[in-house]
């Protein structure tokens, strides 16, 4: 279970923490001042902190330096008045996560606590080799050919100070690795950072990796310190980098030339010591002769490559991966069951698999909720299809998402009616920005607010061609 340690002396702020995010999974600590929370921190390690930047026996800046000495990987988030906007910038530069200002929004503060939450798994659990009976969290699963290359791999550069690049289809793992190259290297008592580029518009990717000045554009009210200078003498995790824009990639590619760079709307170097994993499910070979990614950054980033290999060929690993996920949530579903039916392993070999191990993941926590008994048989796994690709092909063009889809999705049990919706939603929108741009895919993706790297992945795997509207 994840805990949440809250530092304030408003007994209404303490209150409305725990209201909001205690539950099954998450434990709220509350604390008044600043030697109380110090004791629960020793006390609990908590997986976050939020701390308010005025307590009454200390401020919680000096609050927050203790707290590093004791533990310096656990994300802390700083709510904070306007008066305090100085001390909140100082505390980002020092390591803190982030920092939010009163009044709360809880949506806000919900979104970054699930971001925080998940970096102090990262930084804190280290993936482990799962051997048969294993249920570890974050474990590195599997004893095809192809993975003990990729484990391999990880002994011989996690210790070495390089650039590593993570290639691989989505859902194939590569967050795991990247872990696990972290907590083998020397930077592993360091800071670690972790940013999704294909998860943050364009406009504001910028700002997230290398930080901002006051000023520096329209909503720019005070000075930023972004994820890389927060990973200063520590590990910066670039998921999905394929997906940057050209201003972007030119600033990472200084940063690996020369260890520095400016934030934007600034003109001063700052040095900076952190080491980069990247990792893309894009062919970034390409996109460089597609002239979308830049060939000098590609050569920088893949010092080190490691290739994870797609589900669909990792030969066994499907039946050791199935039988890992059901001991890993049998007992959250109430369920024991351990193995499947050879007709259940014949039914999972026959499907491609596009979201790889994630994918699998999904299924056998949805087969566990209508599963009985002790083996898992092939009428508990639900339908395996590529709804996206169904959904984008040619005889479905005409139909949008209408009431009459999703009544119709219903009536026949669907159990994947959110992804269906998302790619007929996608597919209809696409589709009608390409006709109103003939088929300019730049135009497109200018209008979507979204990369043009992206757009061509969207459009691959819905079956559009753009060409068709030209």
């Amino acid at each position: 279970m994840q805990s949440l340690l809250v530092i304030d002396d408003e007994p209404s702020i303490l209150k409305a923490f725990e209201r909001a995010f205690s539950s099954e999974t998450t434990t709220v600590l509350t604390a008044k001042n600043a030697a109380d929370g110090e004791a629960v921190f020793a006390k609990s390690k908590p997986d976050v902190v939020v701390i308010d930047l005025s307590l009454p026996d200390t401020s919680g800046l000096e609050c927050f330096k203790r707290l590093r000495e004791m533990d310096a990987r656990v994300p802390v988030i700083f709510i904070t008045g306007h008066g305090t906007v100085e001390s909140a910038i100082e505390a980002t530069k020092l390591g803190a996560y982030d920092y939010l200002f009163k009044p709360l929004e809880l949506d806000e503060m919900r979104t970054l606590l699930d971001k925080a939450l998940n970096l102090s798994r990262m930084v804190r659990v280290q993936p482990m080799l799962a051997d048969e009976e294993d249920t570890v969290a974050d474990a590195i699963v599997g004893r095809c050919k192809a993975m003990k290359e990729v484990y391999k791999a990880i002994g011989r550069v996690a210790s070495q100070n390089l650039t590593v690049l993570l290639l691989g289809e989505s859902g194939t793992g590569k967050e795991v690795v990247a872990q696990a190259i972290y907590h083998h290297s020397a930077r592993s008592t360091g800071p670690f950072q972790a940013i999704n580029c294909a998860a943050i518009p364009d406009a504001l990717l910028e700002s997230e990796i290398f930080g901002h000045e006051k000023g520096a554009f329209t909503d720019a009210h005070r000075q930023r310190i972004g994820k890389l200078e927060q990973a200063d003498k520590g590990t910066l995790f670039l998921d999905e980098v394929g997906d940057m824009s050209p201003m972007t990639q030119a600033k990472l590619l200084r940063v690996l030339q020369d260890q520095t760079f400016e934030r934007v709307g600034g003109n001063t170097p700052i040095k900076v010591d952190a080491r980069i994993i990247a990792a893309t499910n894009h062919n970034l070979k390409q996109l460089v002769s597609e002239g979308l990614f830049r060939s000098d950054l590609y050569f920088r980033l893949s010092v080190v490559t490691i290739q994870l290999p797609p589900l669909r060929e990792r030969e066994d690993d499907l039946r050791v991966l199935s039988e890992y996920f059901l001991r890993k949530y049998s007992n959250e579903f109430g369920k024991d069951i351990r193995s499947l039916a050879p007709e259940t392993l014949e039914l999972l070999h026959q499907y491609h698999w596009p979201g790889n191990v994630r994918e699998l993941e999904s299924v056998m926590k949805q087969s566990l909720l209508t599963a009985r008994g002790n083996i898992l048989l092939p009428e508990f796994v639900p339908p395996l299809s590529d709804q996206s690709n169904n959904l984008a092909g040619g005889k479905n063009d005409g139909e949008y998402l209408t009431e009459a889809f999703i009544a119709e999705r219903l009536e026949s049990g669907s159990d994947n009616l959110h992804a269906e919706a998302i790619a007929k939603a996608e597919h209809q929108l696409l589709r009608q920005v390409l006709h109103n741009t003939a088929g300019n895919q730049l135009k497109a993706a200018k209008i979507l607010g979204i990369s043009r790297v992206t757009l061509r992945s969207k459009l691959k795997s819905l079956g559009i061609e753009a060409s068709d509207f030209s």
